[in-house]
């Protein structure tokens, strides 16, 4: 027997609380209080019984929930390794060259008699005789005359390259002939140079490029486009570390759920290939053609292997994109549909295969190969993690649903022997014991809700 004045140990959670086998009630004999106390133990024990099972359901949910956490930190980690395999791949796909499409023409170092070298880029480019581009093309052939304009660096045409002969088309066609054909020039006063006006702001046929062209007998036609280095916003970023092209470090594409797209190959502005006396301090801020000039054009401009590749990448596409099999987007929104039916005369021309494979080709090929077969094994581990994660969710919501739906016939149990301890007690006073066991109806009354 507790006394009445002995403090009754409670355990500060109510669902596993432990009720003491005998309470004291002052003003009740003695037989009443063992009849009472059988009634009450009897009924204490089958109120914590019934609610003990929820706090197991509690503690299975638990466990569970910091399995769901588990797996979805795998998945992330996983998946975040597998992106960054992806981008490793592209970059040793740009680097090598890997820009031909299954159905486009292969490229044998052998071979090179059908792409179009940069005398016949000259070539094509006099033809459009009376363009501006003809005629500065004609002034190089006599130096002394294109010294009168030293911040003319040329035509866009002429000062890039690209690895492949069927890109070098689809580039060249996604610029348009305007821009193929463009001047470009390093600072303001070299476009001045190219034109000038009198005071009723009619053009000087006497001086710049009319006067040279006429000097040569060969008059110029028609508005023409110049670029001006100096007056362009040029790349802000990063370049790929140790290339000697300094490629641009752009960020790889990503859908929204975080994969990369299928069939990206790269950007545009990094497939162009530039003569190293282009690639530095041709402004004054030390930029050179790739950030400033073919960052202009092409932007972040994305190359797809086929159409429906690019298509199924459109969450992605912010800046245009084209595809091997002749797809084009432009940034704005607008699709190019059918193909071409002309093939553009004015192209870039094809830099030679030999000279611009890297010395550790096979090296380079051999870790790609790696990466793959790397990224392969991420894939199923990405899968099987995916799978676990789903049968542990599956199982969280079954002891979610026990949890908030008790068994009614339980509750029902609970509800008896709190009626029935109130109808042998009903003046039991307010102690810890009785508090307790209401804590318990409430608990149970709770959960129902």
């Amino acid at each position: 027997m507790y006394s009445s004045n002995q403090q009754m140990p409670i355990r500060p959670n109510v669902l596993s609380v432990q009720v003491p086998s005998t309470m004291n009630y002052v003003g009740l004999n003695d037989s009443s209080n063992v009849a009472r106390d059988g009634v009450e133990n009897g009924t204490f024990s089958q109120a914590e019984s019934l609610v003990n099972p929820s706090k197991k359901l509690e503690n299975d949910m638990l466990l569970l929930g910091k399995k769901i956490k588990h797996h979805e930190e795998n998945i992330k980690y996983l998946r975040n390794h597998k992106n960054s395999f992806d981008d490793a791949i592209t970059d040793m796909q740009v680097t090598l060259g890997k820009y031909h499409s299954s159905t486009g023409p292969k490229i044998e170092d052998e071979d090179l008699s059908h792409m179009q070298s940069e005398e016949a880029t000259v070539g094509n480019i006099m033809k459009h005789e009376n363009s501006a581009a003809a005629i500065w093309c004609q002034l190089k052939r006599h130096r002394n005359q294109a010294g009168h304009m030293k911040d003319v660096l040329g035509v866009v045409a002429t000062l890039g390259k690209v690895n492949d002969d069927h890109l070098s088309g689809l580039l060249s066609e996604y610029l348009g002939l305007d821009n193929m054909l463009a001047l470009v020039c390093m600072t303001y006063d070299g476009l001045k140079s190219l034109e000038s006006y009198d005071k009723e702001g009619s053009i000087n046929k006497n001086s710049g490029l009319h006067g040279l062209g006429a000097s040569m007998g060969q008059t110029l036609d028609g508005r023409f486009n110049v670029i001006c280095l100096e007056h362009v916003r040029p790349y802000v970023g990063e370049f790929m570390p140790n290339d000697p092209q300094r490629r641009l470090a752009l960020r790889k594409p990503a859908l929204p759920n975080g994969e990369s797209p299928a069939g990206f190959i790269g950007f545009a502005v990094n497939m162009i290939q530039i003569d190293s006396a282009h690639l530095y301090y041709l402004t004054a801020d030390g930029n050179g053609l790739r950030e400033t000039l073919f960052y202009t054009l092409f932007s972040r401009l994305q190359v797809y292997k086929t159409r429906t590749d690019m298509l199924q990448s459109l969450p992605c596409i912010f800046n245009g994109a084209i595809s091997l099999d002749g797809g084009m987007i432009r940034s704005n929104g607008v699709y190019y549909l059918h193909t071409r039916t002309k093939e553009m005369d004015v192209k870039f021309a094809i830099s030679s295969g030999v000279s611009y494979l890297p010395e550790n080709y096979m090296e380079v090929e051999k870790q790609m190969k790696e990466l793959k077969w790397k990224r392969e094994k991420l894939m199923e581990d990405i899968q099987r993690e995916e799978a676990m994660l789903a049968h542990v969710k599956y199982n969280f919501e079954v002891k979610k649903q026990e949890f908030l739906v008790p068994d009614a016939s339980n509750s029902s149990k609970i509800d008896s022997s709190i009626e029935l301890f109130l109808t042998m007690a009903p003046s039991a006073p307010a102690t810890q014991e009785n508090i307790i066991f209401l804590k318990i109806k409430r608990c149970v009354d709770f959960q129902v809700q």
